[in-house]
């Protein structure tokens, strides 16, 4: 019997992190706790709220962006990652914006879908 062949999905997000060099990432403080995300990678956004950090920025990247926006990214605490970023949806209005805003073009149609970089 034959393998079928592996099916490649193509995933915007692991050449675009626009969004993750765009916008404050921000949420409650015991988010962050329960992911186990390090302090370090953490800055306070409030009394009640973490962010991100780097995200809290003028001009925000987040810090557990590697790679260059727009070539090829990856997430260092993917696993961890808190609810802004899981919500984050190729194509969607903010996506649009942050790739404007770093240069690249909107994404077709076809290519919107919730993110999974990594």
């Amino acid at each position: 019997m034959m393998n079928a062949p592996a099916t490649v999905t193509f995933n915007p997000c692991l050449d675009c992190g626009a969004c993750c060099a765009s916008f404050r990432v921000s949420f409650y403080w015991a988010e962050a706790v329960s992911l186990g995300l390090p302090d370090t990678a953490l800055e306070q956004a409030s009394p009640w709220h973490a962010c991100l950090r780097g995200t809290n920025q003028p001009a925000p990247r987040c810090h557990a962006l590697q790679g260059e926006v727009g070539q090829s990214v990856s997430c260092s605490l993917y696993a961890q990652r808190p609810s802004p970023c899981r919500e984050v949806r190729a194509g969607d209005a903010q996506c649009r914006k942050a790739r404007q805003r770093h240069g690249l073009p909107a994404l077709a149609a076809a290519e919107a879908f919730r993110c999974e970089s990594g």
